[in-house]
């Protein structure tokens, strides 16, 4: 498709960012995946450089600089959304080179931000491309290149429909009130009225509420407004989708007509904060901190599942590496590269635990590579030393201390982590800035070091095997109930986010036992929710439920489920509990097999990549059940209730 072919009624929207294309059905955000406020594409960036994707206008630059609007020719509304949840950023990382009302020709810079920063900070850097007006254009021709350039590569086609007989625009009978005066008065109402709300902002896309009480919400009564594109709750805010533009013009309205008080992101935020007890607040901490370390431990099961093929004999009585000895170098090479990641894991979770404390998170890496230092003799070869009376020991001041290597463990490292992170922020605070180099960092890693060793390591440690030993004890006593009921609740799990805790038990797992009973049922409960969406394709009628369905199918299958649970099961809730059901039934059979995983990998149909070849066959068994069971439960409701 060529630029210069658009015409009055149609133009062609090239890529804003350099990176990878992603379908938006993909993207992780229901406001984007569920496509409440235009369909589009979403990009994977791999830098900073936000360009024009059209010939056009800025409409709308949003003072965080996260997002901005653009206006073609044709009228076409683009939204550009730079990354997921970046309005909590407050525009730290972000620069703006055009301002609101200026003209801009395809290819024109109009954002650069921090990548790096984004990655670590935001929920996601991936950035939807949106057509905002949808009521008046339609997306046709979406490309099929993986890879994208910015202001040369078409993304896609923009083509307006025909006249519509309604307009969009505000209903309000009163022209002496500000527009959409009615329409936030009703959304107060609708969100439980003044008294039910503790504080309320809104981003370029959504309303943010924080509330008393969410189960005072009518959700009917906002499904039925024509200006509510979708709701949905997550990090202690209720969300209402209005749309880009709009919700500026609603936001004004509620704080001037129904009487709602102005917030900032960070009001909300530290509101919906308040409703989250002790509990809560440690899974979201414990998520914060793994969340980020997540792709090096999923790529590195992905390798050793590789590796595993190499070196095991699974497709004859002798392995590749023996019918073909010239590749035992190559498999030697991928098992280093694929253990890497879980040699070394107190050093991502150091890197990541004192960021997420507040801590400098190289410093981090460094205590987390002083727990595995080569000099310390690993815990799995200390125990036998024990035996043999052999064990190393340093002498402080009478004292004998373990010379013991912490790798794979989790606790240890966490701890220590946090302890690292509160001496780093207290000496900053008492110690002179011309003096802070000589002295934060080395006191700060000295004393914890010498804490790790004497007192965190040892403590954590014992409490880190009383933790593996008494879930060992359960499967081991009852397999079969023990399955069953973390198959049920698993994915639960997921929408309190307290599945995060798991893959915390799973790693120390790992590190302690060399292998996980765990995690192949969370593997198989991506199949499941991926076998009742696509159920749902299958009966669907609606066109819109069918593509969202059939596209979130496939990612839940790759081991991505948010879209699929969050877009089609949960509003529907039988295709959930069908394949809560799945679930627990192959739960309860692989646990009773015992079946293993070597690491943790991608949960989904690659899963059995990293499952002991000894336990493929229960395996195999138990995905044939995720996929049979949902999807003829969902499939049998779906046909009676969509008649």
């Amino acid at each position: 498709m060529a630029k210069d072919q658009a015409t009055a009624k149609e133009e062609i929207i090239v890529a804003p960012l350099n990176g990878q294309v992603i379908r938006l059905e993909d993207v992780p955000d229901p406001t984007f995946a569920e496509k409440m406020i235009g369909d589009g594409l979403a990009i994977m960036p791999t830098d900073g450089k936000v360009v024009a994707p059209i010939d056009g206008e800025i409409v709308q630059l949003f003072p965080t600089k996260h997002a901005i609007g653009l206006q073609g020719r044709s009228g076409i509304e683009v939204l550009i959304h730079i990354g997921l949840e970046t309005v909590a950023l407050g525009g730290e990382g972000f620069e703006a080179h055009v301002k609101q009302g200026d003209h801009v020709k395809v290819g024109d810079p109009l954002i650069t931000f921090d990548l790096d920063f984004i990655k670590e900070k935001a929920a996601s850097h991936v950035t939807p491309i949106i057509i905002t007006n949808g009521n008046d254009f339609e997306v046709n021709n979406k490309t099929d290149e993986q890879e994208v350039v910015a202001g040369k590569s078409a993304i896609f086609q923009v083509i307006e429909k025909e006249a519509q007989t309604t307009s969009s625009k505000s209903t309000s009978k009163s022209t002496n009130r500000p527009q959409y005066s009615e329409e936030a008065e009703d959304i107060v109402e609708a969100v439980g009225g003044l008294d039910n709300i503790d504080a309320a902002t809104h981003c370029v896309t959504r309303l943010r509420f924080a509330l008393s009480d969410e189960d005072k919400v009518d959700k009917k009564a906002l499904e039925k407004m024509g200006l509510v594109k979708g709701t949905f709750s997550a990090n202690g805010q209720f969300q209402v989708v209005i749309g880009q533009g709009t919700v500026d013009k609603v936001y004004n309205a509620m704080v001037s007509e129904a009487g709602v008080s102005e917030a900032s992101k960070e009001d909300v935020k530290a509101a919906g904060g308040k409703k989250q007890n002790a509990l809560q607040r440690a899974i979201k901490t414990l998520a914060d901190i793994f969340i980020p370390i997540l792709p090096a431990i999923v790529t590195a099961g992905l390798l050793l599942g590789l590796n595993n093929i190499l070196v095991n004999p699974i497709f004859s009585d002798q392995s590749i590496i023996e019918m073909y000895p010239s590749w035992a170098g190559i498999a030697d090479m991928i098992n280093i590269i694929a253990n890497t990641a879980f040699t070394f894991l107190p050093a991502l979770i150091g890197w990541s635990a004192v960021r997420q404390f507040g801590g400098n998170p190289l410093l981090g890496i460094v205590l987390g590579l002083i727990l595995v230092h080569p000099a310390l003799m690993p815990a799995s070869d200390f125990a036998q030393a024990v035996i043999g009376g052999n064990a190393p020991t340093w002498n402080f001041f009478g004292l004998d201390i373990n010379m013991m290597g912490y790798q794979g463990q989790v606790l240890p490292v966490l701890v220590a982590s946090w302890v690292l992170a509160k001496i780093e922020v207290w000496l900053k605070k008492h110690v002179i800035d011309s003096l802070q180099l000589l002295v934060v960092a080395p006191i700060a890693l000295l004393v914890t070091g010498f804490l790790s060793f004497i007192l965190i390591g040892p403590i954590t440690f014992t409490i880190g095997n009383w933790i593996t030993e008494g879930i060992v004890a359960i499967f081991d006593f009852a397999p079969l109930i023990g399955g069953l009921i973390y198959g049920a609740l698993y994915a639960p799990l997921v929408i309190t986010g307290m599945h995060h805790t798991f893959l915390a038990v799973d790693l120390q797992l790992i590190g302690s036992t060399g292998s996980t009973f765990l995690w192949p049922v969370v593997a198989l409960s991506n199949i499941a929710q991926g076998s009742a969406v696509f159920a749902m394709f299958l009966a669907a009628k609606d066109e819109k439920l069918k593509g969202l369905a059939g596209t979130s199918g496939i990612s839940a299958w790759l081991g991505v489920t948010e879209p699929a649970m969050f877009g089609v099961n949960l509003r529907y809730k039988y295709p959930f509990y069908a394949a809560i059901i799945g679930t627990a039934i192959a739960g309860a059979f692989i646990s009773v097999q015992k079946v293993l995983a070597s690491s943790v990998g991608v949960g989904g149909i690659p899963a059995f990549l990293s499952i002991q070849q000894s336990s493929w066959v229960a395996f195999f068994i138990g995905m044939a059940i995720v996929i049979v069971v949902p999807f003829v439960i969902t499939l049998i409701i779906a046909k009676r209730k969509m008649r």
